[in-house]
């Protein structure tokens, strides 16, 4: 198991169409990726799931941690966080 935490950084937040693309990138990967709010009850959603993101209300600010098991745990993490720390394609 690999994890890191990042900062969501674009204004809008992980909103529809970077949680779209978010689960896109997440879905190219073959390990099982969560995602979490840092102070959240729980073991977080999968990254894999649109409508499992948008219900953690990720807003400008919201620091999570990306948690990713499986062979390419490391590769799904990085790309992950780099996506977030770039402001989400926008």
């Amino acid at each position: 198991m690999y994890s890191e935490e990042t900062t969501i950084v674009n204004a809008t937040g992980l909103h529809a169409r970077p949680a779209s693309m978010f689960c896109k990138m997440a879905s190219g990967f073959s390990s099982d990726i969560t995602v979490k709010k840092v102070g959240a009850e729980g073991g977080g959603v999968s990254a894999k799931s649109m409508l499992a993101l948008m219900t953690q209300g990720l807003a400008c600010g919201s620091q999570i941690v990306i948690t990713a098991e499986g062979e390419d745990e490391q590769e799904a993490v990085h790309a992950l966080v780099d996506f977030v720390m770039n402001g989400c394609g926008e």
